[in-house]
């Protein structure tokens, strides 16, 4: 399986789907689907009945997992859109860096 280029935490841009032009905070990361939870993205509602934990019931809004390949991670020196590179840092650990400005991804 190959590596992920998002994690969680990182700032992503959707780049397809309903929520095109969007950006929002990676929550989770589900590895097995490539898939991810971002804040503020895809977010569907979903029917509850009422039960002992939630009386009430009614709708509930909720984030869906959104596929990897529709996500872009946000360059930190720009603000826009960029693929992403792993290369050796000076102490010698692998990091990932923007392949539009070079710049280190925390």
């Amino acid at each position: 399986m190959s590596k992920l280029h998002i994690k969680k935490g990182d700032i992503v841009f959707v780049n397809a789907g309903e929520d095109k032009g969007k950006t929002g905070r990676v929550l989770q990361v589900l590895v097995k689907d490539n898939r991810a939870i971002v804040e503020g993205i895809n977010v569907v509602s979903k029917h509850t009945k009422p039960n002992a934990k939630n009386p009430q019931g009614g709708i509930e809004k909720k984030e869906a997992p959104i596929h990897l390949s529709n996500l872009n991670v946000v360059d930190p020196k720009s603000g826009k859109a960029t693929r992403i590179g792993r290369k050796l840092n000076e102490k010698g650990a692998l990091v990932r860096y923007s392949k539009k400005s070079g710049e280190e991804i925390k």
